[in-house]
C-alpha cells in the first residue's frame, strides 16, 4: 500500500512564522501550529487547511504562497536542510535531496533530470499538493537554492499544473521568479541551465556532510513499521544525541509534551527512559557500525558519548563484545549487501 502524503512538523511552521511577519494573532490557527513539534508528520490535507485558513486572513494579497514559500530557512527543512547545506555542490544537493525525500513528503516524489543542456526539478500532477502548496514549495525551493549559492541565478523557467490565475498573479509569479512562468502544464517544474550542478556551496562541509548524512540515513529507519509517535520519538533521538543534549526533559520538550506525559507514553510501550537510551543507542550502533566511513570516534559523537571509551563500554554491556569485533562481523554483511 503506498504511504499517504504529508509534510513535516518543521515545515508547517512556516507559516507561524508568516502570521508573524504579517503581524496576524489568528489565536486559533497558531493553536493548531503550536501543537505541531518539527518532528511529527502532517497530512497532507491538514496542511492544505492550515494554508487555506492562513491566506484567507489576507485577502488583499494577489499571491500569498509565494510570501509563505520565500520564508524558508533550513530548519523548515529539519535534517534534510541542515545536509543540504554542508554539500559541495549544487547537484551533490539535489542528489541529497532525492536520497531522503521521503524524510520530508513521506514518499519519492520529485524527479531530477537532464535533458540536454537542461536540467529539471519536477513532480508530475498526480503528485501535485494543489495550487497553493504547490506555489509554497516552489517558492521555498527557489529562495533556498537562492541562499545556498553566492550570486544566485535565476531559474529558466517554471511551470506549474494548474491554471492561470489572474493576469497580475501571472506577473508576480514571474517578478518572484525572475524567468518565464507556465501554467496548466503536465508537471510541476523548475528548469536550470545543466552547468548550475556544478556550482560550489559556500558552506561546504564534508566532514560534517558525512555525519549527517548518516543520521538522515538512521531517520529512514524508523519511518516503516511503526506508528507516529514511535516515529517522532526516534527521530527526535537521532536529532539530539550527537548534540549530547538526551534528556528526558529535552526530549519530552522536542516533542511538545510534559516529561510526566512522555514517561506515561514510555510505560504504556514497556520502555523506561533509561531503556529507551539504551535501546536506541544499540539500534543506531548496529547502524553506524555497518558503515565502513565512519571511525568509532565518529559513532561514539553520532551517539552522544563523550569519548570512544565511553560507547565501547556501553557497547559491550548491551551486546557482551567490543564495536571493533561487532564491526568486523557487520562490516561483511555490508560488503555482501552490497555486492547484491
Amino acid at each position: 500500500m503506498a504511504t499517504a502524503m504529508r509534510v513535516t512538523g518543521a515545515w508547517v511552521q512556516l507559516l507561524t512564522d508568516w502570521l508573524d511577519r504579517e503581524n496576524l494573532p489568528a489565536p486559533a490557527l497558531r493553536t493548531v501550529l503550536d501543537s505541531r513539534s518539527p518532528a511529527d508528520l502532517v497530512p497532507l490535507p491538514l496542511w492544505r487547511d492550515l494554508l487555506q485558513q492562513a491566506v484567507a486572513l489576507r485577502p488583499d494579497r494577489v499571491t500569498p504562497g509565494l510570501s509563505i514559500g520565500a520564508m524558508v530557512q533550513p530548519r523548515h527543512v529539519g535534517m534534510l536542510g541542515y545536509l543540504i547545506l554542508t554539500c559541495r555542490t549544487l547537484g551533490e544537493a539535489m542528489q541529497a535531496y532525492q536520497r531522503y525525500e521521503t524524510l520530508f513528503y513521506g514518499q519519492d516524489m520529485v524527479e531530477v533530470l537532464g535533458l540536454g543542456d537542461q536540467m529539471q526539478v519536477r513532480w508530475s500532477g498526480e503528485d501535485s499538493t494543489g495550487e497553493l502548496a504547490d506555489t509554497v514549495a516552489i517558492a521555498a525551493l527557489i529562495t533556498f537554492l537562492r541562499r545556498l549559492v553566492d550570486d544566485p541565478p535565476s531559474p529558466a523557467s517554471v511551470s506549474f499544473v494548474f491554471p492561470p490565475p489572474s493576469a497580475t498573479a501571472c506577473q508576480a509569479y514571474e517578478a518572484f521568479f525572475g524567468c518565464p512562468v507556465l501554467f496548466a502544464q503536465s508537471h510541476t517544474c523548475v528548469s536550470f541551465p545543466i552547468h548550475f550542478l556544478a556550482m560550489p556551496l559556500p558552506h561546504s562541509d564534508p566532514s560534517m556532510r558525512n555525519l549527517l548524512d548518516r543520521q538522515a540515513g538512521a531517520m529512514l529507519l524508523a519511518l516503516p513499521d511503526s506508528d507516529s509517535f514511535d516515529r517522532a520519538l526516534q527521530q527526535a533521538m537521532v536529532r539530539l544525541l550527537p548534540e549530547a543534549t538526551v534528556t528526558l526533559p529535552r526530549l519530552a520538550a522536542e516533542l511538545h509534551m510534559s516529561v510526566r506525559t512522555l514517561q506515561r507514553r514510555l510505560a504504556e510501550r514497556q520502555l523506561t527512559w533509561r531503556v529507551l537510551l539504551d535501546r536506541t543507542r544499540e539500534q543506531l550502533a548496529r547502524h553506524y557500525l555497518a558503515d565502513p566511513s565512519l571511525t568509532l570516534g565518529d559513532i561514539a559523537l553520532l551517539l552522544g558519548f563523550s569519548e570512544h571509551s565511553a560507547f565501547s563500554r556501553a557497547y559491550r554491556r548491551w551486546t557482551g563484545t567490543t564495536p571493533g569485533k561487532a564491526r568486523k562481523t557487520l562490516g561483511r554483511a555490508y560488503k555482501s549487501d552490497v555486492a547484491v
